[in-house]
């Protein structure tokens, strides 16, 4: 087994300052973590996701076992996704890809989208393959249709979802009716509430579903409303202002093992749901107003896989588990549908769980799904 070797991939630094650390920004590198096969390897096999650290990735080693080099890729925005700007992340991946091929002198990338970053490895391929996005939601830079957007040779999406706006609309709290105050709520919507108990009726879950979405658009209206303030208040001298939005970790599918079956348990990846849902360390609680357009904002974001996955063409692999509480079996198949080619592959790892938290049998099984999908494709 090889040593993990840190890699420093230097970074595009212009436009906003939406770091916080100023080591980071002179630093100018994205940090990533490799691992190499025996013998070396014309093949590299590329984890991302926008803001969680993956220079140790669980998939890192096992590849490199398998005689793949593997790395573990980082964006700005490692652990910190507060001010996190999806195009920027695509920026991040393309220094990445670009380090991989040119300095490191690998024939073949492989790009894997893990949790939420299956969105962004599909948002990555697609406008590597045909840029076609000018700005942000916000309107600002930067133009990925004039962007080095290296392709890679085939996408993973493992244990992944679609996107980060869809995830964090499916679990917003519909029940919160004062976003100052999480527990100004509506009775009739609220999963904590006695009188709703699961399982839930069909009526109340579209009901829910429903409110999710409007709770989602009105935030966006008030986040567009803010800016379009600042800007006439501050003659443009302050464009971003931090908010809290509370309530972030309240999908009905975590409560209602019969809403959408699997091997999953009750609960969240934080544990117990009603905290979970008022928690400051889990999803999306802290957020500037242009990342909410860029990452949250469901009509806004452009980090949807399901629309970009339509757009590539390059051998495309979903890997799922049936026991994750996070990423779902529905999903998976959705984001399989929508490539629109046949060299893509799904494979079910029955009762894998998100992180394969204590099931390292089970990530071995993923890493041999990974090498036999990179074998069929020739892509070893």
């Amino acid at each position: 087994m090889s040593d993990l070797e840190l890699l420093a991939v230097p970074m595009y630094t212009g436009g906003r300052q939406d770091i916080y650390s100023g080591v980071a920004r002179m630093a100018g590198k994205l940090w990533a973590g490799r691992r190499r096969a025996a013998g070396g390897s014309r093949t590299v096999v590329a984890i991302v996701h926008p803001s969680s650290n993956f220079i140790g990735h669980y998939l890192l080693e096992p590849l490199s076992r398998r005689g793949v080099d593997a790395v573990g890729m980082n964006t700005r925005y490692l652990a910190n996704d507060s001010s996190l700007i999806m195009e920027n992340c695509v920026l991040d991946v393309a220094a990445t890809i670009g380090y991989l091929r040119g300095e490191c002198g690998y024939e073949k990338v492989v790009l894997v989208g893990n949790s939420g970053g299956g969105g962004l490895a599909a948002l990555y391929q697609s406008q590597a393959e045909k840029a076609d996005i000018i700005h942000t939601p916000a309107g600002d830079p930067p133009n990925l249709t004039i962007a080095e957007l290296s392709r890679v040779d085939g996408l993973i999406e493992l244990m992944a979802h679609p996107g980060r706006a869809i995830t964090y609309t499916d679990w917003l709290d519909a029940a919160i009716v004062d976003e100052s105050d999480p527990f100004t709520r509506d009775a009739t919507l609220d999963l904590f509430d006695e009188r709703n108990i699961p399982p839930y009726d069909e009526q109340f879950v579209r009901r829910y579903r429903a409110a999710q979405l409007a709770r989602n658009r009105r935030i966006t209206a008030w986040v567009r409303g803010r800016l379009e303030q600042l800007d006439r208040v501050t003659a443009g001298a302050v464009s971003d202002l931090p908010f809290v939005v509370h309530g972030t970790c309240a999908d009905p599918r975590f409560l209602d093992l019969a809403l959408e079956p699997s091997d999953r348990e009750t609960g969240t990846l934080w544990g117990d749901t009603y905290p979970a849902n008022f928690s400051p360390s889990t999803l999306g609680h802290m957020t500037s107003l242009r990342s909410w357009l860029s990452q949250w904002s469901v009509d806004d974001t452009n980090c949807d896989a399901l629309r970009h996955l339509a757009r590539v063409s390059v051998p495309v692999l979903v890997v799922h588990g049936t026991a994750d509480k996070t990423c779902t079996p529905a999903q998976a198949r959705e984001m399989f549908d929508a490539v629109p080619h046949d060299r893509k592959q799904i494979v079910s790892i029955p009762r894998a769980r998100h992180y394969f938290d204590d099931q390292p049998e089970l990530v071995e099984q993923a890493a041999d799904h990974v090498l036999d999908w990179l074998t069929a494709e020739g892509l070893r």
